[in-house]
């Protein structure tokens, strides 16, 4: 077992704590573990900067503590694969006509951001259709954009909660493991990015990601009530070479070690992918180091 105190999530837990969330727990036994978290959070005021409880962040607290032995929680309801929120998405049939030559052809590229919106189930079947790694709804904080071409839809992009440990980011910042832990929220990644088969057009995919860089950190503050001063993506080294993230000056930082974080368990699969980073303001430093 291990030794209390423990920071979970940037929360501390102490011995004092155990019985208090043990007695939530009890009395809301029947109840699923995402009941009790939201119940937990309420009990510590426990809230995203939007106001929104941490609930995931709060079950992460609670499963921790019970596989260190120091909780009873009751069965999950599901294996933690998350099937329903990653359920088929049906195809959505669109033009598939050639769009090619240079931006110049074409009026300009306009950007819509689709979460919440009519053409969210757009982006998903196109995402699930025709990128490679298919669609997976974000876990968190996230945004989706679709890019378009007169009333042509050319690109989908999105973006979600940073990843938690990347060595090569960490360095190129200046970070230690209290002040990321602290400041990761004001990092993005970069989830999906899909220009789609039938389009060919010369710097349109570096174009939308200068776009869209533009903008997100204001679309990130109107919807999560907290600004974005870095991005990041990952590359995979074997598949792409990252050439629309050089010529819209992102920055290669680094290798992945070709692992993967499930839960609590770290996965081996190999792939070591590039890691790009793109600084929305020249302070990021400052800024990410200080979370002002």
């Amino acid at each position: 077992m291990v030794m209390l105190p423990i920071t979970i999530r940037n929360r501390t837990i102490r011995d004092t704590d155990l019985p208090v969330i043990q007695n939530i727990i009890d009395e809301h036994w029947h109840n699923s573990r995402s009941a009790i978290s939201r119940v937990l959070c309420q009990r510590w005021n426990w809230v995203q900067p939007n106001g929104r409880l941490k609930d995931m962040a709060c079950r992460e607290v609670m499963v921790t503590l019970e596989r260190q032995g120091h909780l009873q929680l009751p069965p999950g309801r599901h294996n933690g694969r998350n099937e329903k929120r990653n359920r088929f998405v049906s195809s959505v049939l669109v033009d598939q006509s050639p769009v090619d030559g240079s931006l110049a052809d074409y009026g300009p590229v306009t950007m819509t951001m689709v979460r919440n919106t009519s053409l969210e189930s757009l982006y998903n079947s196109l995402v699930h259709q025709y990128h490679y790694l298919g669609y997976r709804q974000i876990v968190g904080q996230h945004l989706k954009y679709m890019a378009f071409l007169g009333d042509r839809p050319v690109a989908c992009i999105g973006w979600g909660s940073a990843a938690w440990a990347v060595k090569s980011r960490e360095t190129f910042i200046g970070w230690d493991k209290p002040t990321k832990e602290k400041n990761l929220a004001f990092v993005v990644n970069n989830t999906r990015f899909l220009i789609f088969p039938w389009v060919n057009i010369k710097c349109l995919a570096s174009k939308i990601l200068a776009m869209n860089a533009r903008r997100i950190s204001e679309d990130w503050t109107t919807i999560y009530q907290q600004p974005v001063y870095l991005l990041e993506t990952f590359v995979e080294k074997d598949r792409f070479l990252g050439t629309c993230y050089k010529a819209a000056n992102w920055i290669c930082v680094g290798q992945t070690k070709g692992t993967s974080k499930r839960g609590h368990d770290h996965l081996v699969h190999g792939l070591i992918k590039d890691v790009f980073l793109y600084p929305l303001r020249k302070d990021f430093r400052e800024k990410l180091k200080n979370g002002t």
